[in-house]
């Protein structure tokens, strides 16, 4: 993610304007739209457990609220930058956009290891965050979530900080929560089977049984974990995982041909999303390097963990046999990449449409605090299933009836909403 060979915002900008041509965008709405809105950069202060103090960066970026209140995660990871949180802000712009809920993009982090850290410093630094923004955020300006090493656990502790604050209950403040402390049931598959929602579309289109495929998947955290499992009840077949290492500091891919079995891998998977090398061997598990699942003879590949992980380079690496590419991550992909992509005529889901189902019960559960009234899971998930599928067709409509890549269909579709509603309200 700190990558200076990489900066994803530029990468964000590069996606936008290559949009902004094809629709004739004019001048006020491209330098409106390509930059964030509001930004927030500030230090939050903490007695560490042996008593020394320690400053932490922390961040919130608003990239455009003028379909609605902002929306985003807070990652917790050491290598946070502001153009990463830029970069996401923006892609939750698009993202809110194409799945037509009434939000828009926004996101936070904080530059530390929840490795290297106790609860109760963490507990800190998620109040610590909420004291330096309480007048930036609220469940009419800027709603956050968990994202990258942050969980239910820190979306109660900020919650609990902005009540104290405020003096009064607003469990619409944050989603994310405890399914008993205002939390929405689904809320944990919702981004993993989304993902999978809008796969099943796919091969549908392309007029192939989940049934007669194989993937391969980046990541094994929360996103990767519930894909995997809704995969597998469509009758596909996982063939390798690939996951950071934190003793190593190193990632690796775990492979079996006969397939991967969620559950026995799950016992043996740290909170964090991380495997044991020793227990996986001894479950038949062959250990490989960590760029190594991208190299497999699947169907499918599913990148869902961080940005930048099919490139100019690592395409390459790329199977022949590969026919779809289903981004659970966000900005897996690089412009240089979508190129080849595009002339090898490999069907991708992009990652502001296939990940958006953990924005949409995100929305659901603010609806839902909101209201003080709260859904059964099936209707959640029956409501994540049509808004994901209804998302699809129409990207996947535009896309056919205007010969486009499907990245730049769903781009069109979400810029388009995003510039109307700034021009509705008189902004440019």
């Amino acid at each position: 993610m700190n990558n200076t060979a990489f900066n994803p915002f530029e990468m964000a900008q590069a996606q936008f304007d290559k949009v902004a041509n094809i629709l004739d965008l004019d001048s006020g709405s491209r330098e409106l739209l390509r930059s964030p809105i509001r930004e927030y950069q500030f230090s939050i202060p903490i007695r560490m457990d042996d008593g020394t103090h320690k400053v932490f960066k922390g961040f919130r970026v608003q990239h455009n609220d003028a379909r609605g209140p902002s929306k985003g995660g807070i990652r917790f990871h050491p290598q946070e930058t502001i153009d990463t949180v830029r970069a996401l802000a923006t892609w939750m712009t698009w993202k809110c956009a194409v799945v037509d809920i009434p939000l828009g993009g926004g996101k936070g982090g904080v530059i530390c290891d929840p490795h290297n850290l106790s609860m109760y410093e963490q507990e800190q630094i998620c109040r610590g965050w909420v004291r330096q923004l309480v007048r930036n955020v609220g469940p009419i300006q800027d709603v956050p979530a968990p994202d990258v090493m942050t969980s239910s656990q820190h979306m109660l502790w900020m919650l609990d900080e902005y009540e104290k604050i405020t003096g009064g209950k607003f469990p619409g403040f944050i989603t994310g929560k405890p399914v008993g402390m205002g939390g929405s049931l689904g809320r944990t598959e919702a981004t993993g089977y989304g993902l999978i929602y809008t796969l099943r579309e796919a091969l549908k289109d392309m007029d192939i049984n989940p049934k007669n495929t194989t993937a391969a998947v980046q990541g094994f955290g929360n996103v990767a974990q519930y894909a995997i499992k809704l995969y597998n009840q469509l009758g596909g077949k996982v063939v390798c995982v690939s996951c950071w290492d934190q003793n190593d500091q190193i990632a690796y891919t775990f492979k079996r041909e006969t397939g991967v079995m969620i559950d026995e891998l799950l016992a043996v998977t740290d909170r964090f999303g991380g495997i044991d090398k020793s227990k996986a061997e001894s479950l038949g598990y062959e250990i490989l390097p960590g760029d190594d699942w991208i190299k497999q003879d699947v169907d499918i590949l599913l990148p869902c963990a961080l940005e930048n992980q099919v490139t100019g380079e690592t395409i390459q690496n790329i199977s022949e046999k590969v026919k779809i590419i289903a981004e659970g991550a966000n900005g897996p992909t690089t412009p240089a990449a979508d190129r080849v992509l595009e002339e090898r005529n490999i069907f991708v889901i992009p990652d502001f449409l296939a990940n958006a189902g953990g924005v949409t019960c995100s929305y659901f559960e603010q609806v839902q605090s909101n209201m003080n009234y709260f859904w059964e899971k099936d209707e959640v998930l029956g409501k994540l299933d049509l808004k994901m599928t209804s998302a699809f067709i129409a990207v996947s409509e535009l896309a056919k009836k205007r010969k486009l890549y499907m990245r730049d269909a769903a781009y069109v579709i979400s810029i388009s909403k995003v510039a109307q509603a700034c021009k509705e309200r008189g902004w440019v």
